[in-house]
């Protein structure tokens, strides 16, 4: 359904972007309709970058993935900037109606089959000049924020180190280090190298402990096994610790995936908790299920996340998604560790994105529960991102005494 709905969407976007870009530059000819060929071409190719994977090998759908996804990213700062343009076309309307009226010198050439009146002609070409106009300047601004887009989101994330302080951590824990990593979103786009470099920059940190909170896999494990092999090789001296996100619960193969990384070293916490120690100083570290887990009876349980934990000593949650935290809040958690909002990824879809999230990235507090949310190290869809550069981040914790 998600996905019917989505194409609708986009099929209205493309009938928007006719109308603009071609009908409104050009005339009734040739020109017009290479034009809506090209462009109906290229909705084809959208259309078959979201629903290919679901029907073919994701490795064989790679091919026109990359183009497809370049085309969405594209279409929507097209559309964009096209409104943006709306509040001119309106202003200049009259304008365009006054070079109607506007007496045009004839020329010299012979006269047309059917001959066009002046003040027609000279209106036509207003209205050509400004439909034009906007499309160059639209077409200017979206391919050079896609461009920069795309460079940022297949570049390396961002190392971010953050000092977290914590109520009742023992001061045995003073600098304990936290490399968190969300939506790594290996698919089609993304790959073995980018695991690899993932890997690398986690260890080159030397964290005590990895969190990897949700999004990691966008396919199955035949097609994505070898991609996700790299994870082995994470170096930390508690472990590395994973949640389920939504899209592990968008595969066929989600309890499969579940073992795979397992298999490679990624313990996982489902809806339990462990004990982190140094000596007789603890913290306990939770993990619950992504919320879409529900559609496979396997979503977020509080209780049994939680059972047993330690009232005296500190509490850190991986919870995949942030509206997660009014329920950590409820529960006394000190800190959730979260991704899955991706910074927003493309401006302005930050705005719908804080609409539904509490936080799109960052610390923040939520009654006496701090949150942090990582904007991910990969993306999804577009391989584009503006105002929400990927990153890895490393906390590190502290007693509130500390200083």
């Amino acid at each position: 359904m998600f996905i019917v709905v989505l194409c609708a969407i986009l099929g209205l976007m493309h009938l928007y972007l006719w109308k603009r870009l071609v009908k409104d530059t050009t005339t009734a000819g040739r020109t017009r309709r290479l034009l809506t060929v090209g462009l109906i071409g290229l909705g084809v190719l959208l259309a078959a970058t979201l629903i290919g994977p679901r029907l073919i090998e994701l490795t064989e759908s790679a091919w026109f993935a990359w183009p497809g996804y370049l085309w969405f990213g594209l279409l929507a700062y097209l559309f964009l900037t096209l409104l943006a343009l709306e509040p001119v076309r309106l202003i200049l309307r009259g304008w365009v109606r006054r070079g109607r009226s506007t007496p045009v010198e004839p020329t010299a050439t012979p006269e047309p089959a059917e001959p066009v009146r002046p003040e027609a002609a000279a209106g036509l070409n207003r209205r050509l000049f400004l439909a034009r106009t906007s499309a160059v300047a639209a077409g200017v601004a979206s391919v050079g924020l896609v461009g920069v887009g795309a460079s940022t989101a297949l570049g390396p994330p961002d190392l971010l180190r953050v000092p977290v302080r914590l109520r009742r951590l023992d001061p045995v824990f003073n600098g304990y280090r936290i490399a968190v990593v969300a939506d790594i979103h290996l698919g089609p786009l993304a790959g073995r190298t980018h695991t690899e470099r993932i890997v690398r920059m986690i260890n080159e940190a030397e964290p005590d402990l990895v969190a990897v909170v949700g999004d990691i896999v966008d396919g199955t494990v035949a097609e994505l096994g070898p991609a996700a092999e790299p994870f082995q090789d994470l170096v930390s001296r508690d472990g590395t610790f994973f949640v389920t996100g939504n899209h592990e619960y968008f595969v066929e193969d989600t309890f499969e995936w579940l073992d795979e990384l397992e298999r490679l070293g990624l313990q996982p916490l489902r809806n339990e908790h462990t004990v982190i120690r140094r000596g007789a100083a603890r913290f306990d570290l939770a993990g619950v299920n992504d919320i879409a887990g529900d559609i496979k009876s396997d979503g977020p349980d509080f209780d049994r996340a939680l059972a047993g934990v330690n009232p005296s000593g500190p509490t850190i949650l991986l919870a995949h998604q942030p509206v997660l935290v009014q329920e950590a809040a409820a529960r006394g958690v000190d800190l959730q560790l979260s991704g899955h909002t991706h910074g927003g990824q493309m401006w302005p879809f930050h705005y719908a994105v804080s609409a539904v999230q509490p936080s799109l990235a960052g610390l923040s507090t939520v009654n006496d529960t701090q949150l942090y949310v990582s904007r991910g190290a990969g993306f999804w869809g577009p391989p584009v991102r503006i105002g929400a550069r990927p990153d890895i981040t490393v906390l590190t914790l502290n007693t509130e005494s500390y200083r």
